[in-house]
């Protein structure tokens, strides 16, 4: 059954939303002040306020319009997803009647900085939770703040969260990580100051900064609901983190983080049965690390991850958007692979079972769907979604340590979610005889299948140093190719920006 909490997380949007802000709580861009004088006072007072107001935060990773915008692409961290699985070229788009993501997976708005869909609401997203992370943060004394054990857990789940905004930040807006390029305004207090551009090392260093005070701060820690940052979510953003730097120091700390969830979590690998069991509910995937219940408090309907991405419910995917995996990446899938039959064949589309038309080749059917598996079906969303799952931390530490020469280690964790795929041994066995690079290659490709459609191929992308190459079923470029860093795959900073921040030409 689902819970209610969800009316406290809604109520304590309200909260953070309206503190220090106008009538219209969205923020014109990050360099507009915000003030959360309100907060730090009350939070002198009262802890709870404080948790309360992070509990806000969680809120706008799944709520409509956090991009500033009524846009039916503007729902939060999963309206994200779906773009950085569009420039990773693994998610395609094979039919466009609505013109969703049209212009998007056109390059338009990684081209023109005037763009609003993309461009402006992904900055505008990042930036305001890093807004509200810096206000809890200065509320319980600042960045350097002696820290009391009442607030412990919300300092650490602030700056994680902090973290995780500039993160992303930088997977969109930096082709790669290059030391001494500026990109991004730093910004880690409340104070509303405009800043120039960091160095793109700070922004790291500040992000590494505030993943390791998070894992201490958040040892220990109990939560009782999915969507709040524990520990082994901190230390899984700072795996990505240091991964993303790369270079062995950086590697091995990742993958030495990951095999520390892995055996910390205590969270089984999401098995055959779950890999086709529609990724829709918390309590049926025990794998998710991190992730939202979702109710009907929520109000999400057409504009949600769901309303875009799956054909059983009310959907642009229904209607007439079709959103599939790469035709080049699925026939990589081995044959006897359970997750080959995620995705439509001429066959499922024959049996009418499925309720599927000719425009539904190679839709993900099966691994996100509505449980009542009604064509167009599902109105309100009651669907969850899914941030992090532990199947995650077992590919990043197979590649790392690949990556570094331990490939025995890299070979066992890759077989370890190899395993949950197929049902005969002799099928994977082949993973032993791949060394160098061939291994390598192979844990990406795996990762890329494991993933499809939860925003992490595109990481995946820049950590190997890939190429996009854009298979025949795409509208779109069809055929045509890019490297992981080129200009075409990186948003620009918005205009909105430009214009409101006089450090920025």
């Amino acid at each position: 059954m689902k819970k209610t909490y969800l009316k406290t997380l809604l109520i304590s949007a309200i909260s953070v939303f309206a503190v220090g802000c106008s009538s219209d709580f969205l923020v014109e861009t990050p360099t507009e002040d915000i003030s959360v004088d309100d907060v730090a006072k009350t939070g002198e007072i009262y802890a709870g306020v404080l948790a309360g107001t992070l509990t806000g935060i969680s809120n706008a990773t799944f709520t409509t319009g956090t991009g500033g915008t009524t846009d039916h692409e503007d729902f939060g961290q999963k309206g994200y997803d779906i773009y950085l699985d569009f420039l990773s070229g693994d998610l395609a788009l094979t039919a466009n009647n609505y013109n969703r993501y049209g212009r998007f997976v056109q390059f338009q708005t990684t081209n023109d900085f005037t763009q609003t869909i993309g461009n402006y609401t992904a900055w505008r997203y990042y930036y305001r939770l890093i807004s509200y992370a810096n206000g809890i943060i200065d509320a319980v004394g600042g960045n350097n703040a002696t820290i009391t054990d009442a607030n412990r857990v919300t300092m650490g789940q602030a700056k994680a969260m902090r973290a995780y905004a500039y993160f992303y930040l930088t997977q969109l807006y930096i082709p790669e990580y290059t030391p001494s390029s500026k990109i991004l305004p730093l910004y880690i207090d409340s104070s509303g100051v405009s800043l120039p551009q960091s160095e793109t090392q700070e922004v790291y260093a500040q992000m590494v900064d505030d993943l390791t005070q998070a894992v201490t701060l958040l040892d220990g820690y109990s939560r009782s609901e999915l969507y709040q940052v524990n520990q082994a979510v901190a230390k899984t953003l700072l795996a990505y983190v240091y991964s993303a730097i790369g270079g062995s120091t950086n590697n091995l700390m990742a993958r030495d983080l990951a095999n520390e969830v892995i055996a910390e979590a205590g969270l089984p690998i999401t098995n055959k049965t779950q890999t086709v069991g529609g990724f829709n509910r918390i309590e049926n995937n025990p794998s998710w690390l991190w992730g939202i219940d979702i109710t009907t408090d929520a109000g999400l309907d057409l504009i949600s991850w769901w309303g875009q991405m799956d054909i059983y419910t009310y959907s642009y995917q229904w209607a007439g958007d079709k959103k599939a995996i790469d035709e080049n990446l699925y026939n990589e899938i081995d044959d006897n692979d359970i997750r080959k039959t995620q995705f439509a064949t001429a066959t499922d589309i024959a049996d009418p079972a499925n309720q599927l038309g000719d425009t539904d080749l190679l839709i993900p059917f099966k691994k996100f769907y509505n449980g009542n598996r009604v064509r167009g079906g599902q109105r309100v969303i009651e669907d969850d979604y899914v941030f992090m799952r532990i199947d995650e931390l077992y590919l990043l530490s197979a590649e790392l340590s690949a990556r570094e020469g331990f490939e025995a280690e890299a070979k066992d964790r890759l077989k370890e979610i190899l395993v949950e795929r197929f049902d005969d041994p002799a099928d994977y066995a082949y993973v032993d005889a791949l060394s160098g690079q061939a291994l390598q290659d192979e844990i990406y490709l795996q990762t890329r299948i494991e993933f499809f459609g939860e925003g992490k191929s595109f990481l995946a992308l820049k950590r190997n140093k890939g190429t996009v190459t854009r298979g025949a079923n795409h509208v779109y470029f069809a055929g045509d190719s890019w490297l992981y860093n080129d200009d075409i795959l990186t948003f620009e900073v918005p205009q909105s920006e430009v214009q409101n921040n006089p450090h920025i030409n």
